[in-house]
């Protein structure tokens, strides 16, 4: 059967879409790139706020459209199904099956049985572990993704993960390290790890934390060039681990760390661990120990209760801690949250003008910190043809893939996946502008 995918949402989102095409390539199926072209179409939905509910519901009404053409069946998978099963089964008649967080390898008997007409409910604990045995099949054969753990247990009060996904529950050293032995000998180059924790790795399996161990051992894998961490919370910042992001050379000198506020009455709602005072302790600590860190975090704005003062408390601690990166969310109102029963929600159109206010701040800060790369020489990773320049676009050690900016490189010719050093010539707010770079330059 010819199938389509549309995967929506996180990284994890995507990792475990790309397991499921594994498994189905492996069972004789074929991958299209175009839905239309499809006859099994499967949407891997996201549910972690209100807007990527409603997308994942449209993107799968814009699914069941290509039933009425060449589409025959309609499989809607990962965080919504988990969910909201029996809600989709009444309210979408097209969808043939739903398929759970916790239920991802079943995915090939799924489609035999909806092929043979039955409605499929594959719907069960969210306590999937992750197999590497499965061959995932990657975007890029030059940058992947690795979930190194499933799950979470910190149980933050606005958010729904540890309901859809499950606690916390760290893959072994050896999966890890097999799975990216795999991708590397088909030429992994930039090894993001990911999790819903990646710095509570080990905890929950080895009693201790075990990040800074895996990224030794994963250092010494030879082909990899870029081993990036995301979604670092601020705890279990060990000694150990901080050292081994400053010494071992593969580990990019770049943190995502996702910090939520800075106001300690509202990290408490939160239910966020640690208090401002730990989490200046914390930047200042890792910038005085790993030269040139690249930071990138995420804030909520509009948190119920959220006072002026508060918010300008936010500001400021941007404005002078001057991340490289930040990203924001408008709080959304999730049911079976410990933050839905809190009072005084904020208003939908405060809340869209202090986002709006954050991101003003932030593009201003990015425009200034992109300026002082002007005139230096950046090692660049190809990602494709930018054919306004006649030339390539890709990425530095600075920018992790999809959530941050890009290297335009005029008049440069080279194949995605390699590395080229690049002049850097001009600036914008987030990306930058160069010319591949020779000595004679």
């Amino acid at each position: 059967m010819r199938i389509g995918f549309v995967s929506l949402g996180c990284t994890k989102n995507q990792t475990d879409s790309e397991l499921m095409q594994g498994l189905l390539t492996a069972g004789g199926h074929t991958l299209v790139r175009d839905v239309a072209d499809a006859e099994i179409i499967i949407v891997n939905t996201c549910g972690f706020i209100q807007a990527a509910k409603e997308e994942s519901i449209q993107a799968i009404l814009a699914a069941a459209e290509h039933k009425k053409a060449l589409c025959r069946k309609l499989i809607v998978a990962g965080c919504l199904s988990q969910r909201y099963a029996e809600e989709l089964l009444l309210d979408i008649p097209e969808v043939d099956g739903l398929v759970g967080t916790g239920n991802f390898t079943t995915i090939g008997e799924v489609v035999a049985r909806v092929e043979a007409g039955e409605r499929v409910l594959a719907v069960g604990g969210a306590d999937y572990d992750y197999e590497e045995s499965i061959e995932r099949t990657t975007t890029h054969t030059y940058s992947a993704y690795v979930k190194i753990a499933e799950g979470c247990s910190n149980w933050c009060s606005y958010c729904v993960i540890p309901l859809v996904r499950g606690e916390y529950r760290s893959r072994s050293m050896e999966s890890i390290l097999r799975e990216v032995a795999q991708l590397e000998s088909k030429g992994l180059k930039e090894l993001n790890l990911i999790a819903q924790d990646t710095t509570r790795y080990g905890i929950d399996r080895y009693e201790q934390t075990k990040l800074a161990e895996l990224l030794e051992k994963l250092h010494a894998i030879p082909g990899l060039n870029w081993i990036r961490l995301l979604y670092c919370y601020p705890d279990f910042f060990t000694d150990d681990l901080i050292a081994a992001i400053a010494a071992l050379p593969k580990v990019c000198k770049y943190l995502d760390m996702p910090l939520q506020h800075i106001n300690n009455r509202v990290l408490k709602a939160m239910q966020r661990r640690g208090t401002k005072q730990d989490i200046m302790a914390l930047l200042t600590k890792l910038r005085t120990n790993i030269p040139d860190l690249v930071l990138r975090t995420t804030f909520i704005v509009g948190f119920p209760g959220e006072t002026e003062d508060e918010f300008r408390e936010l500001m400021q601690f941007v404005a002078e801690m001057k991340f490289d990166h930040v990203g924001a969310f408008k709080y959304s109102r999730e049911e079976d949250t410990a933050a839905d029963d809190l009072e005084d929600h904020i208003p939908e159109e405060i809340k869209e003008a202090r986002y709006r206010e954050l991101m003003l701040l932030q593009q201003e800060l990015s425009r200034q910190h992109n300026q002082r790369f002007i005139g230096t020489v950046l090692t660049v990773l190809v990602e494709g043809a930018w054919e306004e320049g006649n030339g390539v676009l890709g990425r530095a050690m600075k920018d992790a893939p999809e959530v941050d900016g890009v290297v335009y490189v005029q008049g440069a010719q080279a194949a995605a996946g390699q590395f080229i050093p690049v002049l850097v010539q001009t600036s914008s707010e987030y990306d930058l502008f160069g010319v591949a770079y020779h000595e004679s330059c």
